[in-house]
């Protein structure tokens, strides 16, 4: 009788079974790597980025102009007892830009004249088919002109202000002015803004000659 030999286990398909698993691993490994490095990859870029923008908001981030009534003629203030307002001031203001790399492009300057709280003229210094550039650090000159009449309604304690600034020969003056600029640099325009200003005035009338203080110059308060 033959001598029977147990069965030989298959060591090839062993080893083609085990290696199966080995691969997966292997690629899912892989696929694991690139994407960590491609994610550390986009958040390094990301932050680089942000920096960038940080540096040139830095440098360039737009400051607000600086705006002073250099003169002021007021040739006539006149209360009428119909409660008519006539009215003549021209201002004289200069604009000044702080920023080194940025130019002011002045599209809109509306300036409105108030006595006493109340507002009795506007006019248009700017407007935007007359766009004004200015440069860098630059200075230039604007003129304000009120002139007309118009009625104002005062109370008997404004009216007995009116009389008393009139006997003084000087009038206190609120001048609200509004803005729409834009900034330029280079040849790249960017931005709308809608800044304010107040300049409170103290006018003395021209008629008064030398018997009031001249006017003194004063520098406007800038809301950016």
């Amino acid at each position: 009788m033959a001598d029977t030999q147990p069965p030989q286990p298959n060591t090839a398909a062993a080893n083609d079974a085990a290696s199966v698993p080995s691969k997966e691993r292997l690629r899912t490994r892989c696929c694991y790597c690139l994407c960590k490095t491609l994610w550390i990859f986009l958040v390094l870029v990301i932050v680089l980025v942000m920096l960038v923008i940080l540096v040139l908001y830095i440098i360039i981030t737009p400051r607000s102009f600086r705006f002073h009534v250099t003169d002021a003629s007021l040739t006539q203030f006149d209360y009428a007892a119909n409660s008519t307002l006539r009215y003549n001031l021209v201002l004289n203001i200069t604009a000044s830009n702080p920023n080194k790399r940025l130019k002011i492009y002045y599209d809109v300057v509306r300036a409105n004249a108030f006595y006493g709280g109340v507002r009795f003229s506007t006019t248009d210094v700017n407007m935007p088919w007359n766009s004004y550039l200015q440069d860098k650090k630059g200075t230039n000159l604007f003129s304000a002109v009120f002139s007309g009449q118009r009625v104002v309604v005062l109370d008997r304690d404004e009216v007995s202000e009116f009389d008393e600034d009139n006997k003084n020969g000087v009038f206190p003056i609120d001048v609200m002015i509004g803005f729409t600029i834009r900034f330029r640099l280079e040849a790249f325009q960017f931005g709308y803004y809608y800044p304010r200003g107040m300049c409170k005035l103290k006018v003395p009338l021209t008629s008064k000659g030398d018997k009031v203080a001249p006017f003194k110059a004063t520098k406007c308060r800038i809301d950016f």
